[in-house]
């Protein structure tokens, strides 16, 4: 059951891929590179199961807290331009 599991996130995976080559705009290529790190979560914590390895479940951890950061900085560069500058900034008073 688990294997069928990680054959479908693995395909799931596959297809982000795709939208994140072939999206139409920026704002869907990064959801898509977004989804395909969610989706390693999952396939991380899958496959420690099934090896029987439940410290995988911190490294899926880690990786998720970093795919969000790391989410978050990107977006943040494409709205503002850099990542030095706070949201509400408008300038030196």
């Amino acid at each position: 059951m688990f294997a069928a599991a990680a054959a479908a996130i693995l395909i799931t995976m596959g297809l982000a891929l795709i939208r994140a080559i072939k999206g139409p705009s920026i704002y869907d290529r990064i959801l898509a590179v977004n989804m395909f790190g969610t989706k390693t979560v999952l396939i991380i914590a899958v496959l420690g199961f099934l090896m029987g390895r439940p410290d995988f479940m911190d490294i899926a951890l880690v990786y998720a807290l970093i795919n969000f950061v790391g989410t978050i900085a990107v977006l943040k560069v494409f709205k503002y331009g850099d990542l030095g500058r706070a949201g509400g900034d408008e300038g030196p008073l």
